[in-house]
């Protein structure tokens, strides 16, 4: 259900996923939208900044020359990871998105930014609660991240339209199936997360119960529309 929301800023971050250049430049792993998502995370950013919350940024880089291979990690002819290689000029952070100052870069092998620990210290070290998620792909890097913040006690606002991944399709589903578990947090778009950077009252959609979203393919892009 949509409800009023508003938050305190001085207990909020913002926390943006895996923009990098390979899922706008690597035909492997392009994702739909990809330059309307910079867009809207460009206004997050902005936003975030002018209110003092904290940005954070999140990358995949993988390192097989310090680290060997996850079992049916996929990996190159030459030995190199098959996606966000340390080498590869494509796993940099896109610069319109990319750290301003001396804002935290984590650098992650796992899926979820919290696997590793530094995320929940950095945001803790700041008090955070409330902690703005976006970025890509939805159903891989953003759900494990999403779900491992509920774990970690962090109350997330998912922000629907500056996350992304490989189809429309693939996206709405990730995000209806976060809704539908986003227990103390929230769903909204990038205007109603700005609002509430700025303070402001948004209505946005919590859960109530048990997986309220029964969704189908007939419907789950109005469903998606509607959150």
């Amino acid at each position: 259900m949509k409800a009023a929301l508003s938050i305190d800023a001085s207990k909020a971050a913002a926390l943006f996923i895996d923009l990098q250049e390979e899922h706008r430049k690597d035909s492997r792993y392009l994702v739909e939208g990809f330059d309307a998502i910079i867009a809207n995370v460009r206004r997050l950013q902005q936003t975030a900044r002018a209110a003092g919350i904290p940005v954070l940024h999140s990358a995949y880089v993988v390192d097989l020359s310090t680290q060997p291979a996850k079992p049916f990690h996929p990996v190159m002819p030459d030995g190199s990871s098959a996606f966000s290689d340390v080498k590869n000029p494509l796993s940099a952070i896109c610069p319109e998105v990319g750290p301003a100052g001396d804002e935290i870069v984590l650098v992650k092998t796992e899926a979820s930014t919290f696997a590793q620990g530094d995320a929940g210290m950095a945001l803790r070290a700041r008090g955070v609660e409330w902690v703005f998620i976006a970025g890509v792909w939805t159903e891989a890097c953003i759900a494990a991240t999403v779900k491992d913040a509920i774990g970690l006690g962090f109350r997330v606002i998912l922000v629907k339209d500056a996350c992304g991944s490989g189809s429309a399709a693939m996206h709405q589903t990730a995000i209806l199936n976060l809704a539908n578990r986003l227990y103390g947090g929230a769903v909204t778009d990038t205007d109603g997360a700005c609002r509430m950077m700025a303070g402001e009252t948004v209505k946005a959609w919590m859960v109530e119960g048990s997986v309220p979203l029964r969704f189908t393919y007939e419907n789950a892009a109005d469903l998606y529309l509607d959150l």
